[in-house]
Order: C-alpha cells, then sequence, then structure tokens
C-alpha cells in the first residue's frame, strides 16, 4: 500500500498515548500536538509529529489545515445485530409506560427474540450491514457486538454467526460477546434453573466448538439474573476462556459491578445506579466501567454519575447501546453530547472515553483507540472545527469530514 502523509493538521489527538487507559484527571489532560503530520504506511501508523520535523515526500499527501485528527470512536457495547425493530415500543414510551411495564406486556428483549428467531441468517445479515456501514460513517473504528436477541440455542448461534459473517465486510475490528442470559423466554419464565442449565451445559460448548464469541456477559438484574446467577454463567464461561463484561445497575442496585470486578469482568457497563460503593469496587482494578447516555435519554431515566466517577480516579468508557429498544442509535458523536450535557463531562474526557477508554474495554487497546507508531490507522479527520468542544456541541451536525479504517478511506 502507499503512504499517506496527513500534514498541517490543527491538533493530533491522544498522541503519541502509550497507556492501556485513562483514569481520573488524565481523562482531561489529553495529549494534544498542533500543527502537526502522520504518516500512514500498510494499514498502520508509522510517524507523526510537529510540521517542522514533516517528511517532504509521500505517495498521497493530503491537507489537513483547520482540521483535528482523532482516533476513530471505540464503540464497547452495541447490540447491532437484531431483526426488524421497535416502534410501536417508542408509542408506548411516549404515552408514558415504563420499561418494565413495556416488558409485562410483551414489549422489550422478547419481542426482538421473536422476531429474531422468525428471521432467515441471511436477512439477518442484510438488515445488519447498513447499520454497521452507518457507524464506520459516523466515525466508529472498533465496535463489539452482542447476541441475546435469540434466547434459543439455534437463534443464538445465528446471530453470532452474523456476527462472524460481519467482519468480511469491514476494515474494523469487531468484538463478538454471547449474551443469551438476557432475558427469561416465556417458556422458562417459571424455570430459571432450566434456563441457566441450557446455557451453561448446551449454548456455552457449542459457541465455545464454532470460536463465535470473544466475551460472555450476563443482564445483571433485579427480575433478570442475580449476581450468584451471573458468577455461576462467569465462572462456566471461564472454562471456554470467555472474558465476563457485565449488564450491570441498569435499573436498580443489583449487585452487578461489585460481581463484575470479584469475576475480573473486563467491563460492567451502564451504572445509572452506581455509587460510592460501586466506585470504591471499581477502584484499582482491572475493570472498566462503561456508560450509555442515550439508553438512560431515550429510556428517560437518571444518567450515570461520570462526574463523581472521575473526580474519584476512575476511568470511564463510552458506547452507544446500539438497539432496537432502548437506544435505536450508534452515532458516538450524540454519546459525546449526552455525556457533556448530563454527566458532567468535559468534551476531552468524553473523547478519552470514546477512545481508548473504549478500545481497553474489548481488548484492543494495544491496536486502536490512540495515535501511536504500530497501531492501526484508524482515524477521524473533522470538518475545519475550532476546538473539540465542538464536536459535542454540534449535536445536529456532521463534524466528520472523514474516516479512515487501516490506513483506507471509508466510502
Amino acid at each position: 500500500m502507499p503512504n499517506i502523509l496527513f500534514r498541517h493538521i490543527k491538533g493530533l489527538v491522544l498522541a503519541n498515548h502509550e497507556f492501556s487507559r485513562l483514569e481520573g484527571a488524565a481523562m482531561h489532560n489529553i495529549p494534544i500536538i498542533e500543527n502537526a503530520y502522520l504518516l500512514v504506511e500498510n494499514e498502520r501508523i508509522i510517524d507523526f509529529g510537529n510540521m517542522q520535523f514533516c517528511p517532504e515526500r509521500a505517495d498521497q499527501i493530503i491537507d489537513c489545515k483547520g482540521r483535528f485528527i482523532l482516533p476513530a470512536w471505540c464503540d464497547s457495547h452495541t447490540h447491532l445485530v437484531f431483526a426488524g425493530s421497535r416502534e410501536t415500543e417508542f408509542l408506548d414510551k411516549i404515552k408514558g409506560l415504563s420499561y418494565a411495564e413495556i416488558a409485562a406486556k410483551g414489549g422489550g428483549i422478547l419481542n426482538s427474540a421473536r422476531l429474531l428467531q422468525q428471521t432467515p441468517e441471511e436477512e439477518l445479515l442484510a438488515q445488519s450491514l447498513p447499520r454497521l456501514h452507518e457507524i464506520s460513517q459516523n466515525g466508529t473504528g472498533a465496535v463489539e457486538i452482542k447476541s441475546g436477541y435469540g434466547l434459543t440455542l439455534e437463534a443464538e448461534l445465528k446471530m453470532l454467526r452474523v456476527i462472524r459473517e460481519l467482519k468480511k465486510h469491514t476494515l474494523m475490528p469487531i468484538k463478538a460477546t454471547f449474551l443469551a442470559a438476557h432475558a427469561l423466554p416465556l417458556e422458562y419464565k417459571d424455570n430459571k434453573r432450566g434456563y441457566l442449565d441450557l446455557v451453561i451445559n448446551k449454548m456455552l460448548p457449542a459457541v465455545a466448538d464454532e470460536n463465535l464469541a470473544d466475551f460472555i456477559d450476563v443482564f445483571c438484574e433485579t427480575g433478570f439474573f442475580s449476581p450468584q446467577d451471573t458468577e455461576e454463567i462467569c465462572q462456566a464461561a471461564a472454562r471456554y476462556n470467555l472474558i465476563p463484561k457485565i449488564h450491570a445497575n441498569q435499573l436498580g442496585f443489583s449487585g452487578g459491578v461489585q460481581i463484575g470486578v470479584l469475576n475480573k469482568a473486563l467491563s460492567v457497563d451502564h451504572l445509572e445506579h452506581a455509587d460510592d460503593a460501586e466506585i470504591q469496587a471499581l477502584l484499582g482494578s482491572p475493570t472498566i466501567g462503561t456508560l450509555l447516555p442515550s439508553a438512560a435519554f431515550f429510556l428517560k431515566m437518571p444518567y450515570p454519575k461520570a462526574r463523581k466517577m472521575i473526580d474519584k480516579g476512575l476511568g470511564v468508557a463510552l458506547a452507544t447501546d446500539f438497539n432496537p429498544g432502548s437506544s435505536p442509535s450508534g452515532k458516538m458523536p450524540f454519546v459525546l453530547t449526552l455525556a457533556c450535557l448530563y454527566m458532567g463531562m468535559s468534551p476531552q474526557e468524553a473523547i478519552s472515553a470514546a477512545t481508548i477508554n473504549g478500545a481497553y474495554a474489548m481488548n484492543l487497546e494495544q491496536e486502536v483507540g490512540s495515535i501511536c507508531r504500530g497501531k492501526l490507522a484508524n482515524l477521524i479527520i473533522t470538518q475545519p472545527i475550532n476546538s473539540l468542544a465542538f464536536i459535542p456541541y454540534y449535536f445536529g451536525g456532521d463534524v466528520v469530514e472523514s474516516v479512515w479504517i487501516k490506513g483506507q478511506k471509508i466510502k
């Protein structure tokens, strides 16, 4: 591949950042090289610095005057593979029904499960591909995708196979998560033990046999799966080298954060209900909290206390939770806007959370998430803007001028 020189960059963001994640004050004090250049060759970053040291020649030269270059977004929590849509539930929300009330009348996860079970694998792939292309055009350069709308052996495997197939249609890294413990199917409504046995003894071995997942996830919430259920599933998954990522504390103080930390979860996600005990559990642990403000926005729920978490020294990641019920959007720039407006994060903190910390939450921090020699050239070039604050500020417009994945411009 020809080498590409980006020059006269207004600001090269998270440049020479070699830490695995950012925590506390470091999330705001991010390194930025002004009037910079960046050299890319064979899919990877090979050099960068101030313009006074810029090479004179390259196979392709791109002038970035007035523009920032950032690492592409790392969206570490999505349910991008789903069938159909759930706008009828949106109408229920307008009428004032709660998440629990919608689920009780047959909506929610079980609604998506019914649709997915009826959808052929080829059609599911055809519906998912445009979503994948859409998020890449909005600047996402790495993504995690969960199963969990199948809830049967056949349908869960179908979802994970579609995720595997999506990898053939994109240059971006994709991580797959097995989330059969997302809800109890109707036929197991009064037999949770039976469903846990199905997940542990039938589904997990089948997923492992086809090497379909990187992570295991559990919806650890009152009325769904308890901390004890969560630990049992995580320990069973460890036999297949699946790393935990836990849905925790979205609907209440479920104990999901603590059980996630105890089981060395890579991330605990949602945390709309998290306070001193949860923060203390996370401090000093390798587990990162992933915050999903567009879900809180769409469900009209309390936002996670990001400001308190960061002030206490935690690092957090931001992700879209792209799914048909509670966050039907994969637009990371809007997530940054919500994080700044409703969770008290600075634009720099939001960018850190959506790049290097999101990469950490997918075990991809050695490949993406910051500007480092040897990392993949997964990049966002902004429109000409005055400052990084313009990215979350201009939430109704398109700040992204171009997206590059593995050194190739996304069409």
